[in-house]
């Protein structure tokens, strides 16, 4: 067991930056592109992110990506060339819109870098190869480093239609190629990824027998893909067992590189000592407010779990339609019509359960609305599909994670933001899990945090989240936890992004109050964050306000 205290909390502040224009101090280009001929046009920052995109993807070798030594070290080689392209265009003069795209397009690219520079997910990150995924994930783009070509199970309407059958088929036939590659291609050292990964190919065996289960008699053809991917992945995950006991190096990243990825790719304007100073003053935050929640109840009857399927899906439902009647009374955001139906669809059903539930299980039988607010995510999805944002840029998922700022900050944000909002005001106990939910993300922020400085191994970052999430809902050796930890090594930033992009949010909300005076509407500001698109809250916050002190963090590449 680990015990750790936090005696002392550091002053913390927003990085306000007293310097230059934008364009002296993040639009200029560097002094190796300053002298050759520039462009000014918009159109030309589009075509270059199309031949971006394609480039960035990797090469196919019968189906499969090829990651291979020889395959990344081109891309590497070839890198350099586009992101002097995009250093020769001069966006100074643009509308702050255009400007704003232009850093996504930046903020890609140094991703990739930072890829081939620090993280080498082919190459040290066994959980790197799983491809099969059977449940949608609520954000623009599926989590965290995964080869191209994911296979999302979810997208295919069972019982699968003949068209459907012969694609899904000739996606499975990648796997086997791809885990023999990933033998060849995981040469770096990092225990707790290795470890960890062979937990993850356990579930990619569950998720193909899951498969086989719902399409058996169909096909032939499927039936014998699904066989053979199954056989590929417990081969390889056979393969980790045997070679992870020789792996000892560290898994994160460093905290000089976290810094240099949160700001040149998620563009986010602190620092790693910044961050760990927000994540403990939320931390002890929330441990104090849900001290004086529980105070102020006492003499309430306890909150009783759901424990039917019946009531289940009667308080799911109602869950939904309270908290959309109260978004639309309350004038909170414009309501479109997708928007019960995204949220309704997501409700799933009862599950039975001994002692305690999965973590964020736990709080929705508690308490069905209170989840229903972090369901923003699916508002998300729906206006994206629907309402796709004007820019082409903006108008397609951004490459990795790097929109995580905005789309887990804003569903972690509306949770509290709705509480002091009044949705809770006639069931005052479900304020409770409001702070343990905040709880909850900070401590494994803080654990993450620890993981990429290697103070932390992955065992000891579960710990600390574990010690630090009130009520024993989060047990150190439960999959939610080590799921969770696992996935944070992988993808540095994306643990801390709940808390920084909520963070991040109620200070583009207090300023839009300044700026606005009596003019400024929740319903008006949320009308114009969602029409920001979802992209870094750094870049939202320029646009929004006109005020460019946080992406003036943001370095020029190396």
């Amino acid at each position: 067991m680990i015990v750790v205290t936090m005696t002392r909390l550091l002053e913390w502040r927003f990085p306000y930056v007293l310097s230059a224009a934008l364009t002296v101090a993040v639009a200029c280009a560097p002094s190796d592109v300053r002298n050759e001929e520039q462009s000014a046009s918009y159109d030309d920052l589009i075509a270059l992110f199309d031949e971006w995109r394609v480039f960035q993807r990797p090469q196919l070798i019968d189906g499969a990506p090829d990651y291979s030594a020889g395959a990344m070290a081109a891309q590497f080689d070839e890198l350099p060339s586009f992101q002097r392209r995009l250093q020769a265009i001069a966006p100074s003069e643009w509308p702050v819109s255009q400007q704003v795209d232009y850093h996504i397009v930046r903020a890609e690219m140094n991703g990739l870098e930072f890829d081939h520079r620090v993280l080498h997910p082919w190459s040290r990150n066994p959980a790197f190869y799983r491809t099969v995924f059977p449940s949608q994930s609520d954000v623009p783009a599926r989590e965290g480093p995964v080869a191209y070509g994911a296979i999302e199970i979810w997208d295919y309407e069972f019982p699968l239609r003949p068209d459907a059958a012969t694609r899904l088929t000739t996606q499975l036939r990648t796997i086997q190629p791809l885990l023999d590659q990933a033998k060849e291609n995981l040469v770096d050292d990092a225990r707790d990824l290795w470890l960890a990964s062979i937990r993850t190919m356990n579930r990619q065996s569950a998720d193909l027998i899951a498969l086989a289960a719902r399409v058996v008699g169909s096909n032939d053809e499927l039936e014998s893909a699904i066989q053979l991917a199954r056989e590929a992945t417990d081969d390889f995950r056979r393969w980790l067992e045997r070679e992870a006991p020789s792996k000892t190096g560290p898994s994160g990243v460093g905290v000089e590189n976290w810094n240099w990825y949160m700001q040149n790719v998620h563009l986010v304007p602190y620092t790693w000592d910044e961050v760990v100073t927000l994540m403990r003053r939320e931390l002890v935050r929330a441990h104090a407010f849900l001290a004086l929640e529980e105070h102020r109840n006492r003499a309430r009857p306890p909150q009783v779990p759901i424990a039917t399927a019946g009531e289940y899906d009667r308080r799911l439902n109602a869950a939904v339609t309270e908290y959309m009647a109260f978004l639309e009374e309350e004038e909170v955001v414009p309501i479109r019509d997708y928007m019960d139906g995204a949220l309704r669809a997501r409700i799933g059903s009862f599950s039975p359960a001994e002692g305690i539930r999965p973590f964020f299980s736990e709080v929705t039988y508690h308490d069905p609305v209170v989840m229903r607010t972090h369901g923003y995510h699916w508002f998300d999805l729906a206006r994206m599909a629907r309402e796709p944002h004007a820019s082409p840029i903006r108008s397609v998922p951004l490459l990795y994670n790097i929109f995580d700022s905005r789309a887990e900050g804003l569903a972690t944000g509306m949770e509290e933001m709705m509480m002091h909002a009044g949705l809770f005001d006639n069931r005052p106990r479900a304020r409770e899990l409001i702070y343990i939910l905040l709880a909850q993300r900070a401590a494994r922020a803080l654990g993450g945090l620890m993981m990429h400085a290697n103070q932390f191994t992955l065992e000891q970052g579960a710990e600390f989240a574990s010690q630090w999430t009130p009520r024993e809902w989060l047990p150190a050796d439960g999959s939610t936890i080590r799921g969770e930890q696992h996935f944070y090594l992988q993808q540095p930033g994306y643990g801390t992004s709940y808390l920084v992009g909520k963070i991040q949010i109620e200070r583009l909300l207090a300023e839009r109050v300044r700026q606005l005076g009596d003019d400024f509407t929740l319903k008006g500001f949320m009308d114009e964050l969602n029409g920001a698109g979802v992209i870094p809250m750094s870049l939202v916050h320029w646009e929004l306000t006109g005020e460019a002190d946080e992406i003036l963090q943001v370095k020029t590449p190396r």
